[in-house]
């Protein structure tokens, strides 16, 4: 009976052994993956910094021509008052 039990211990200790193997291979293959994944993550968030910013800067820029073009139709239109003739009658 002691030899039954002794080779009952010994497989499930093999079992065990070779169980722990395979999970720490599966641990090290999902910490490898999220390693991955993190460094994949920082590179999209130093993209998207540098397109927002580009953005930012694009939008800046727009404004800026805006105000510009607004000064101009304003001149035009005191000029245009300026010159405007007026009937006589008025």
């Amino acid at each position: 009976m002691e030899d039954k039990t002794f080779e009952l211990l010994t497989k499930m200790y093999s079992e065990f052994t070779e169980f722990r193997k395979e999970k720490k291979n599966h641990v090290s293959s999902l910490e490898n993956k999220i390693t991955s994944l993190e460094n994949k993550i920082t590179t999209m968030e130093f993209e998207l910094k540098k397109d927002i910013s580009d953005l930012y800067d694009g939008y800046k820029q727009t404004y800026e021509k805006l105000d510009v073009i607004e000064k101009k139709v304003d001149n035009l239109a005191e000029k245009d008052k300026k010159h405007d003739i007026k009937n006589p009658g008025d």
